[in-house]
């Protein structure tokens, strides 16, 4: 998968590539990252790329032009799936990453300042939102979307089984695990995680599951019994 990030502060993203899971997924070839500065692409000889809105108002928006000549000087754009990181774009979830994980080519685009100038749109495939927030810019949920897209590619992780029993897979939250010790300030681990039945810990793990999603997340746990109804 080749992953292209435009962004006007290339150094944080180079960071976090670097780093962990996407880090290791960049060495072994899994994925080819390429940040790119938007602000190489301006005509302005101050490499300006935003300007004051139309119609008046507060702040600065993003200029359409620097942006698409950034785009059209990445190679294979044509076929690439444009991704544009803003609150108003649709929120962000676990089937939007299996989706984009099924895709050789990302181009991501982070904003800043006001927004956009709307003209872009036309340029995109895809407008998408962390949440019902707004952040400083897109950075933040270009990390968010490329780590959650990159560890299910095949190979990223070095325990594959364990992508089948996470949270949000199958719209339940995972159950509770546990470690060493057995026993923390009279809290103790669960008699059947000892057991080594295997058996009874699948069925134990399957009820946790259900039960943590009512409690932890009722607006999931109400979706999944509608659906499982």
């Amino acid at each position: 998968m080749r992953i292209d990030i435009l962004t006007l502060f290339p150094d944080m993203m180079e960071t976090v590539l670097n780093t962990s899971i996407m880090g290791r997924a960049g060495l072994t070839g899994h994925v080819d990252y390429h940040v790119v500065n938007f602000r190489e692409y301006s005509l302005d000889k101050h490499q300006k790329v935003d300007d004051t809105p139309y119609g008046g108002g507060a702040g600065m928006v993003l200029q359409v032009e620097p942006i698409v000549r950034a785009i059209r000087a990445i190679p294979g754009h044509e076929n690439a799936h444009k991704i544009l990181l803003s609150p108003q774009g649709s929120v962000y979830h676990q089937t939007h990453a299996k989706r984009l994980s099924k895709r050789d080519h990302l181009i991501l685009i982070c904003g800043h300042y006001e927004g956009f100038d709307e003209r872009l749109m036309a340029y995109i495939d895809e407008e998408i939102s962390l949440g019902d927030y707004v952040l400083n810019g897109g950075e933040v949920a270009a990390w968010a979307l490329i780590e959650s897209v990159v560890r299910l590619l095949p190979g990223v992780l070095h325990n594959e089984a364990s992508l089948e029993e996470e949270s949000h897979e199958d719209g339940l939250i995972e159950y509770p695990q546990y470690t060493k010790p057995p026993e923390f300030e009279g809290q103790t681990v669960p008699d059947v995680l000892l057991s080594g039945h295997h058996g009874k810990i699948a069925e134990w793990r399957a009820q946790k599951r259900v039960e943590q999603t009512q409690k932890k997340r009722p607006d999931l746990y109400a979706k999944w019994r509608k659906k499982d109804a």
